[in-house]
């Protein structure tokens, strides 16, 4: 197995495992222990995951946590405006669409807002900036309000839901990756998400390239539950075949 491929394979392991040893590593991928301190090492100078006695565990760091709409919305704010724009050419007259909470997915409304659709939304920032827009019929999905990303979340009545046909989901995420899928960092959120994504014909998925090898409190649903991946920078080579593998179409933003 070539070096790069293996180092990817192993940042996987860990992710998935939360912590192993180095003899771990060693029996699973059939290398040396000075391969694998050299890889370790390689993978620690990156600042995703950190030695501990013995072995190495994921940083905090690594781990997407919940942060303001605020925070995250400065946070590569060209390349979240490119996905929102890629995204948004795919959305016709006579859709009727979920866009979710999110700092790229907020970004679509420059995009979509000459057009003659129904949104449903859990966003309060879309909702907001969906007023002067006649054209767009927003629904609000309703529920608790989480605060810290402006998002409303269902918690009960969560049937209600079936009562919509959406022809296409524009979904967030805190972070994915092939071992944990597509996460999110609030609770409230989640039950929501992958109720959104069982309804829907066809389900996006907008992330910048940070968000790879990412993940959140919980999964709402696999990466193979998507259709498109829409993101600003073509991810490593296991994805691009997982996607492939998949059927799932990569739209690279530019």
């Amino acid at each position: 197995m070539i070096k790069d491929k293996r180092i990817n394979k192993i940042e996987e392991y860990i992710i998935k495992n939360k912590s192993v040893s180095l003899d771990e590593l060693m029996d699973v991928f059939q290398v040396s222990k000075n391969t694998i301190r050299r890889d370790v090492q390689e993978l620690v100078e990156k600042g995703d995951f950190k030695k501990v006695y013995g072995g190495v565990s994921v940083s905090e760091d690594n781990r997407a946590k919940l942060e303001s709409f605020h925070d995250r919305q400065v946070r590569n704010q060209t390349e979240k405006e490119m996905i929102g724009r890629a995204a948004a050419n795919y959305v016709k007259d006579g859709d009727i669409i979920f866009i979710d909470s999110g700092t790229t997915t907020i970004e679509m409304i420059e995009f979509i807002n000459k057009k003659q659709i129904t949104v449903i939304t859990n966003s309060l920032d879309f909702i907001i900036s969906a007023l002067p827009f006649e054209n767009l019929n927003v629904i609000t999905a309703g529920g608790i309000l989480e605060r810290k990303t402006n998002s409303f979340g269902i918690l009960k009545y969560m049937d209600i839901l079936n009562a919509y046909n959406i022809n296409k989901a524009f979904m967030a995420s805190t972070g994915v990756s092939l071992s944990n899928g597509v996460t999110n960092s609030s609770p409230l959120e989640s039950e929501l998400k992958a109720s959104i994504v069982n309804r829907s014909s066809e389900v996006f998925l907008l992330v910048d390239h940070d968000k790879f090898d990412k993940y959140g409190l919980m999964t709402y649903c696999g990466l193979d539950k998507i259709d498109y991946l829409v993101t600003d920078m073509a991810p490593n080579e296991m994805y691009q075949d997982y996607a492939k593998k998949k059927d799932i179409k990569l739209i690279i933003a530019d």
